[in-house]
């Protein structure tokens, strides 16, 4: 479990996050949502201990993740957004990077190359950009930690690869792992990303289960404009339209929709979301 308790962190005179608070529990795959500068990332590197809190805590299973302690360090995993290409080859710098986690696994690492059509014998100062991250996210996977933190992990993938990504990331995932993705591309991820954390600069707007954003607000896909609707989209055929669900009707969520409602009516989401 991770709880973060009133969390602030300022670059310089720039405050990025306020006041951060919310509990990040094992079994999910968070999908973190925000626009450009709002702190997504910043918020993954002080969940993996690259940064220091400066007001409020973060505790991982009870430590603090600055600290770096070993304990802790062994079972967690974070991936940037950008990698940087090794002078080995994939497969033997999987093998000897992967001694520092005592969950990684040789044969589950090239397992996942092969199904993300990876050469392993190919030096890593070779490989495309997409190659080359599908290097780190197989690798990232094979570690099994219990803690996963990934900033923008199908960046730089091409389609069938992103489809690869999100198979594997189901398939070989540990059940109780904490999985924190941050994404601009949630197309990609919405049928694998549940709750869904959106930050705004300084606030969350939302933290929520598909579930619960499911009872609160009702997503329509019908030919006719409600006057209600707090966000509507034109789509061909029809609209997407977000509405509160007043009747307790079902529907399937629209992750972009719910995005671009929330940052619409900040506060009224807020409000129909907050737990008393």
């Amino acid at each position: 479990m991770i709880n973060i308790r009133n969390l602030a962190f300022s670059y310089g005179k720039n405050e990025v996050l306020k006041n951060i608070s919310m509990d990040l529990e094992p079994g999910r795959i968070y999908g973190l949502l925000g626009e450009n500068g709002v702190g997504k990332t910043t918020l993954l590197t002080l969940l993996c201990g690259l940064k220091k809190t400066q007001a409020g805590t973060i505790s991982t299973d009870g430590r603090d993740p600055y600290k770096r302690e070993p304990v802790l360090l062994q079972d967690q995993y974070y991936l940037p957004d950008e990698v940087a290409p090794v002078h080995d080859k994939a497969l033997s710098w999987g093998k000897a990077s992967g001694k520092f986690w005592p969950g990684f696994s040789p044969d589950k690492f090239e397992s996942l190359l092969q199904e993300f059509e990876v050469d392993p014998q190919q030096k890593m100062t070779a490989m495309s950009a997409g190659q080359l991250k599908k290097s780190y996210l197989a690798f990232a996977l094979a570690c099994t930690t219990r803690f996963l933190f990934l900033d923008e992990p199908t960046n730089g993938l091409d389609i069938p690869s992103k489809a690869q990504f999100r198979s594997a990331l189901m398939k070989y995932t540990r059940e109780d792992a904490t999985i924190v993705i941050s994404t601009h591309q949630v197309r990609d991820l919405e049928n694998i990303i549940d709750p869904i954390i959106i930050l705004d600069r300084r606030d969350v707007l939302l933290n929520a289960t598909l579930e619960e954003i499911a009872e609160k607000l009702f997503f329509d896909y019908g030919t006719t404009l409600h006057p209600e609707a707090l966000y509507s989209e034109q789509l061909p055929g029809g609209f997407i339209q977000v509405l509160p669900n007043t009747d307790k009707a079902d529907s399937k969520v629209n992750i972009e929709a719910l995005f671009n409602t929330v940052h619409k009516h900040k506060e009224l989401v807020k409000n129909l979301f907050s737990h008393e």
